[in-house]
């Protein structure tokens, strides 16, 4: 900037771009090209970002499940992710169509920039109280200074708001809407799926007093509750009028931390005869995989048989309520739009395809 303000001042005429003007002329090509090569790096790592958030927030349950592709063996965190990737693609070109030129990018960037370091800063509050361990008044002391120098800047670049500032600000209420319906969506849907629960005592009565064929193999039923019998498994006896010999229900939780210690990812018991409950665990940043899991299973003593293994998973299918108390109509659209267009089970879960058994039905909300 002194440099700059240093060619004005010597007569140069500001018509041209200032930051080139400083460059002799011989050399002004292999810069701009260098210059290229260093946005092409960075929007890289910004794609490569985008994807790493994107998985994360799948994991913990604030975006539907999307394809994701593995890159790498060797780094789990090489990963594309179609959807993102075209999505961000039409985003840059709409932006560089509207705007022309990135002068006129200055506000919006300007916007993006200043919100970025404030929630930073707000986040290092809460890092210091939560992980550090901090007292209030000293995370309030360190992180105050950092909150009002970047409220400050925000501040200053609202005063820019219509003449782009308003682009950062309106993709961000898009994501955060699409992560708030899709999060209230599911909640919803597990408030009408608890109901449904019927208790394992119960069941296993109900089962013994119709004479319920117990048929060879064992059935994997993948659940979102912790206890009772999943409804897929009711539904399952209700209309093969059968259930396997031996039942593994398998409850898998993603935890707010990167990864889990290999010792506290899978336990199980067995709550009747032939009949074991699990709960696993993974971090945010891991990709759960059942089948090994049965295997670790039969090595501490669960008599799976691993030769004839079947899983059973639910599909929903969001209707609206018919009291008209459920979700708002528009909500209850997207949700659905949503959740017909994520990802399977089977792949998010790495489930061997021609032993699964998806079971679809109703949700009313």
């Amino acid at each position: 900037m002194p440099a700059q303000s240093a060619l004005v001042l010597n007569g140069s005429p500001i018509t041209e771009n200032m930051f080139y003007a400083l460059c002799p002329r011989v050399v002004l090509v292999p810069f701009v090209i260098l210059a290229t090569v260093a946005t092409i790096i960075a929007s890289q790592a910004i794609i490569t970002g985008a994807f790493s958030m994107t998985r994360q927030a799948i994991q913990l349950g604030w975006l539907p499940r999307l394809r994701i592709t593995q890159t790498s063996a060797l780094g789990y965190g090489q990963i594309y992710i179609s959807a993102v990737n075209w999505i961000m693609m039409v985003i840059t070109i709409g932006l560089t169509i509207a705007f022309r030129k990135s002068d006129n990018l200055a506000a919006a960037y300007g916007i993006a920039v200043s919100g970025t370091m404030l929630m930073t800063s707000v986040l290092l509050y809460i890092a210091m109280i939560e992980r550090l361990n901090w007292s209030l008044r000293l995370s309030m002391a360190v992180a105050g200074c950092f909150i009002l120098v970047d409220s400050a800047f925000l501040i200053a670049n609202s005063a820019k708001m219509l003449e782009g500032g308003y682009v950062p600000l309106t993709l961000a209420t898009i994501v955060c809407g699409v992560m708030w319906v899709w999060h209230s969506g599911r909640d919803a849907v597990m408030q009408v799926l608890k109901s449904r629960y019927q208790r394992t005592d119960v069941f296993l009565n109900d089962l013994a007093a119709r004479g319920i064929p117990r048929v060879p193999g064992t059935a994997v039923f993948l659940t979102r509750s912790k206890e009772g019998v999943p409804p897929v498994m009711s539904w399952h006896v209700k209309h093969n009028r059968a259930l396997h010999e031996r039942i593994m229900i398998i409850n898998v939780s993603i935890e707010s931390v990167p990864f889990i210690h290999p010792t506290d990812r899978f336990r199980f018991f067995e709550e009747a005869p032939n009949f074991w409950r699990a709960s696993v665990h993974y971090g945010f940043m891991e990709r759960p995989t059942i089948p090994p899991l049965l295997e670790e299973a039969n090595a501490e003593g669960c008599d799976l048989d691993l030769g004839d293994v079947t899983y059973y998973v639910g599909r929903e299918t969001v209707v609206s309520r018919p009291d008209g108390k459920g979700l708002p109509k528009w909500k209850q659209f997207v949700f659905a739009a949503m959740e017909r267009n994520a990802s399977q089970v089977t792949e998010v879960f790495r489930l061997p395809v021609d032993q699964v058994v998806e079971i679809g039905r109703q949700v009313a909300i």
